[in-house]
């Protein structure tokens, strides 16, 4: 299935939170408000990333932000000796699930947030129960490590040599 990646925007929002992700608590991944508040805050302070709507024929089937890390106390060690990308609030609509549009979505974000703002590592936090998300993380070259913040599993993702 084709798909394209908008930034999320305050005229499209409307429609990205009709993202049927009712099988998913909010515990395991935030919701589109959390990441437009998120986005805003980012643009406010000058922070560098993207916060990216997934769009198919039949509209808006996904949401992920991946930008500038902002240092939390919980980082892993090896997170705070340079600077890092955090990946949040990423999430494909129930219905779209299992079909490989998260992978490229996830995989074509990561090369755009390269190409334009530049090569770093990228860490996400993983709730511990959600095993469909860490095997999914696992399989796009995120390895596990044993920092938490939380119930979240950090898992870190280091630019290819």
């Amino acid at each position: 299935m084709e798909f394209s990646l908008e930034q999320l925007t305050h005229e499209n929002y409307p429609l990205v939170r009709r993202i049927d992700r009712s099988d998913i608590p909010e515990s395991f991944v935030d919701t589109v408000d959390t990441l437009m508040e998120t986005t805003d805050y980012g643009f406010e302070h000058g922070l560098i990333g993207h916060t990216y709507a997934v769009r198919t024929e039949d509209g808006y089937i996904g949401v992920l932000m991946l930008g500038e890390a902002l240092a939390w106390p919980t980082d892993p060690p090896q997170m705070q000796k340079e600077p890092f990308y955090r990946l949040m609030g990423f999430v494909i609509d129930k219905r779209y699930r299992g079909m490989g549009i998260g992978g490229k979505a996830l995989e074509k974000t990561i090369e755009c947030v390269y190409q334009d703002f530049g090569v770093r590592p990228i860490a996400l936090g993983c709730h511990e129960k959600n095993s469909e998300a860490a095997r999914f993380y696992e399989k796009h070259e995120f390895e596990k490590t044993s920092y938490r913040e939380g119930n979240d599993i950090y898992y870190l993702r280091y630019p290819k040599e």
